[in-house]
């Protein structure tokens, strides 16, 4: 079934989609910016870029689509790489993933935009300790 039948399919009714405020969002996997558009869909591309936290806690999970499997068998369509390490080697597996002959090259900046939140948010928060009162009447 092609990408744009699909989309005219699963655009209005889908069990993913959220409508709050006027605004439609999307809850299904591999779509980068959580907005149900044609662009961004996860489900209704041919060709997509997912980016998600490890279970461990620690690293992403980058996600992109098979094009040799075939339809039968919709599980084993997706190859998911585990990157752990720093920012930056993340970032250019990422650059890599989306520039290889043309993969989906549009989405490049939403994928990067998603793993420096998802690191961001890995991240340990600094703990500071407040001054008391007791400390200060000495």
């Amino acid at each position: 079934m092609s990408a744009d039948l699909t989309w005219l399919l699963v655009k209005d009714n889908s069990s993913f989609l959220v409508k709050r405020s006027g605004v439609q969002f999307t809850t299904e996997p591999n779509n980068l910016t959580n907005l149900n558009s044609f662009k961004y869909s996860g489900l209704a591309n041919a060709k997509v870029v997912g980016v998600e936290a490890n279970a461990s806690g620690k690293g992403v999970v980058l996600t992109t689509k098979k094009q040799s499997v075939s339809s039968g068998k919709p599980g084993k369509s997706f190859q998911k790489v585990a990157i752990s390490g720093s920012s930056r080697r993340a970032a250019k597996s990422i650059v890599n993933a989306t520039a290889r002959s043309g993969y989906r090259a549009d989405l490049r900046k939403a994928a990067l935009g998603r793993l420096s939140a998802i690191l961001a948010a890995q991240k340990p928060k600094k703990v500071t300790k407040k001054a008391g009162r007791s400390t200060l009447r000495k």
